[in-house]
């Protein structure tokens, strides 16, 4: 009986093995896929199915440059655990995932699980054996690579990759030139957390959501409808210069912005500086971690 894509679609989604294992033990038991979830259990190739279901928020991010500086990419590894993150094993694994981001011809999470990883296998079966081994759910969240042409990239980690930072500088200044600039920015962004570089890349839809706040805060404290308009006015102005990079007060000299800043170096390298690249990613944010107390997690264990 031949085996379709589909059917090793379905298997995979519901084992969490790798690709090539898939088509082999459906072919071995002439499709029958219930057969094959047993087969895979069997082998051990299943084992990291069962973890799926667990909550992956710890981990790290690794951020990786070109030599020359003129690519750069970023990676977050999610695991259940830190201690799991912090082991010799989850971090050569994650450098390496890091190391193709580079070079990467893709945006699609799962076209870059399928890139090969040692010669041997995809990043994805490299994935599903690292999981059966530790016993633990391991995620690959998301990446990204950079290469636009006439940038410099600099990379930034906190906390020993708990936070990474990628920015972006185009520039015809030499990148040694602009790797202290960078590396402020890149801090500043770590630290600041800002959620567009200017406002001209604030998206329209932000900008409505945040004036009916606004406006309804206004109203709820009693403002009249003549002077709500204006004072909603001023308020979106004072936040867009904390949630807009260049806007925001450098957290190295509190008596200049960013945007100031930039122009100092610029007069100084004797060229223009723009940023145009900015990305924040830090563990596990965004999801929402499971919090049991020790009574219930005996509790389930004993239950079985």
């Amino acid at each position: 009986m031949g085996v379709n894509a589909g059917q090793v679609k379905e298997l995979r989604e519901r084992t969490g093995a790798g690709m090539l294992d898939c088509k082999n033990v459906l072919v071995e038991v002439d499709g029958d896929i219930d057969k094959a979830i047993d087969v895979l259990r069997e082998k051990g190739l299943a084992k990291a199915a069962k973890k799926a279901g667990r909550i992956a928020a710890e981990g790290l991010v690794r951020v990786e440059l070109s030599p020359d500086g003129k690519k750069a990419g970023i990676i977050e590894v999610n695991s259940e655990t830190d201690f799991v993150a912090k082991t010799e094993n989850f971090i050569e694994f994650v450098d390496t995932l890091a190391s193709k981001t580079v070079d990467t011809d893709t945006t699609s999470l799962e076209d870059f699980l399928n890139k090969n990883y040692d010669g041997t296998q995809t990043v994805q079966e490299k994935l599903t054996d690292f999981i059966a081994k530790i016993g633990e759910n391991i995620s690959v969240r998301r990446f990204e690579g950079f290469d636009k042409p006439g940038t410099v990239y600099i990379g930034y980690l906190h906390g020993a990759g708990k936070i990474g930072v990628v920015i972006g500088l185009k520039t015809d200044a030499s990148s040694d030139a602009v790797q202290a600039l960078g590396k402020d920015i890149a801090m500043q962004v770590a630290s600041m957390n800002p959620q567009f570089i200017d406002e001209s890349g604030v998206d329209p839809q932000y900008i409505e959501n945040e004036k009916e706040i606004l406006v309804r805060q206004a109203i709820n404290e009693g403002k009249s409808p003549e002077i709500v308009e204006k004072m909603v006015l001023g308020r979106l102005k004072k936040e867009l210069k904390e949630t807009c990079l260049l806007e925001q007060k450098f957290v190295k000299n509190g008596d200049i912005t960013i945007a100031q800043y930039i122009k100092d170096v610029e007069k100084e390298v004797g060229t223009s500086i723009e940023v145009v690249a900015k990305v924040r990613y830090e563990v596990g944010e965004g999801i929402e971690k499971a919090e049991e107390n020790f009574a219930d997690e005996v509790a389930k264990q004993i239950n079985g």
